[in-house]
């Protein structure tokens, strides 16, 4: 059990650095929108929610491309402010930062994936195999995913 585990963690690791950072936000949009039912209640009960809600709220009132600029800042581990933030959280509280993403775009707070945007091939194959994961292997597989995402946090740093 622990073997695949750390499989599908370390799968999600490697497999969504193949995407572009534009490609991997969308793949995280698409997971939200199509296994939110299943997916999202792991991520608002998790420790550090409040970590998480707080980064989330310092990007909320940002304007659309500025969100975004964070958002891509993140994904390619840009050394900012906030993505050595992020960089500094734990798994849990990083997967309850982009459900808070998720439910602000949702909720027409955070900047929406553009209507006419497609995964490319490699998105939607990645997509496919998460829906044919169980619920364990998604949380592991998105945990793996989102973990490699930010800016190592200056030294002492940590949340």
């Amino acid at each position: 059990m622990t073997f695949s585990t750390t499989s599908t963690y370390d799968q999600g690791k490697a497999e969504i650095q193949s995407l572009s950072v534009d490609d991997q936000l969308g793949l995280l949009w698409f997971v939200y929108t199509e296994l939110g039912k299943s997916i999202t209640p792991a991520a608002p009960g998790a420790a550090g929610s409040e970590i998480a809600e707080g980064l989330f709220e310092q990007v909320k009132p940002l304007p659309h491309e500025e969100q975004l600029q964070v958002m891509r800042d993140i994904a390619s581990k840009a050394n900012t402010e906030i993505s050595r933030m992020y960089g500094s959280m734990s798994p849990e509280t990083k997967l309850a930062f982009w459900y808070f993403l998720a439910v602000g775009m949702d909720e027409g707070t955070i900047i929406p994936v553009p209507s006419d945007y497609k995964l490319p091939e490699a998105g939607t194959a990645l997509l496919a195999k998460i829906k044919g994961m169980d619920f364990q292997q998604q949380i592991d597989f998105l945990r793996g995913t989102v973990l490699e995402m930010g800016a190592e946090a200056a030294p002492g740093a940590g949340i």
